[in-house]
């Protein structure tokens, strides 16, 4: 538990500043999350990224999650980040043909999945700071809110099981715990800063939207604790101490940013 703490408060004095920053840094900041999250995906499947595929994976997420109006401007005008990353699927398709179906096309899925499922989510995690601070802390503290309430309630009250079979740890009653948890949260932190204009619904609808982030993010974390036992691995990595990888700890918001911007939040 010590180390846990440490670990987060690290974290936390590292992160807080870049997202304050925003900007180069806090794109930076995705992109280099996304690479390690990618290789993540690779070493549970037992890949090295090192490779021609996990080379062109990683390359597909950077792509998604940085913006092309400022690193990849010399583009023509109507070309966007979803052809560069195209441009990495037709590699990897192509492969197929170089290697005389040695590599197929069920081996090329794998990448491609993987860059689109990290770098979509870091991509939204970073449109969401280019629209506002306080919308990409809204989001997060929806996330983060979430986690602690569901583990405390869980741990305190939790009698039925969630979903055994992919994470036996997780009950009923966190879940509703965590979903409350998150809506208070988020009726304080509209509240404070609803003068912002920053939010273009009204309190209500966020409130409503703040129940679907909540299972949306919970729903993340389960999809995680799937692909974890799919490969039999107890943590995506080890990066960070006594939390396990990027991945353990950017699971929900993976999933929770990316419906964020679908409802129209940023």
């Amino acid at each position: 538990m010590r180390q846990r703490v440490i670990t987060a408060v690290v974290a936390l004095a590292l992160f807080i500043p870049i997202l304050i920053v925003g900007g180069i840094a806090v794109e930076l900041t995705a992109a280099f999350l996304a690479i390690v999250g990618v290789y993540e995906m690779f070493r549970m499947k037992g890949l090295n990224i090192v490779s021609f595929e996990g080379i062109l994976s990683a390359l597909g997420a950077v792509f998604l999650v940085l913006p092309k109006e400022r690193w990849f401007f010399f583009l023509p005008a109507d070309t966007d980040s979803i052809m560069l990353f195209y441009l990495t699927v037709m590699l990897l398709l192509g492969a197929s043909v170089v290697s005389k179906n040695m590599y197929t096309v069920d081996e090329a899925g794998f990448p491609v999945l993987v860059s689109l499922y990290v770098g979509i989510g870091f991509r939204e995690f970073v449109d969401a700071r280019s629209e506002s601070l306080i919308i990409l802390l809204f989001g997060l503290f929806i996330v983060w809110a979430t986690d602690i309430g569901a583990y405390m309630i869980g741990r305190k009250l939790g009698k039925r099981k969630l979903w055994p079979e992919i994470s036996p740890n997780k009950t009923i009653e966190g879940a509703l715990g965590g979903i409350l948890c998150s809506v208070l949260v988020a009726l304080a932190y509209v509240l404070v800063f609803q003068g912002k204009q920053d939010f273009v619904y009204p309190l209500a609808v966020l409130l409503l939207f703040t129940v679907i982030f909540s299972v949306v993010g919970q729903f993340g974390d389960l999809v995680e604790s799937a692909i974890k036992r799919h490969f039999d691995v107890k943590d995506s990595g080890t990066i960070l101490p006594g939390h396990g990888g990027i991945l353990d700890r950017f699971d929900s918001m993976l999933f929770v940013f990316p419906i964020m911007h679908l409802l129209g939040i940023f």
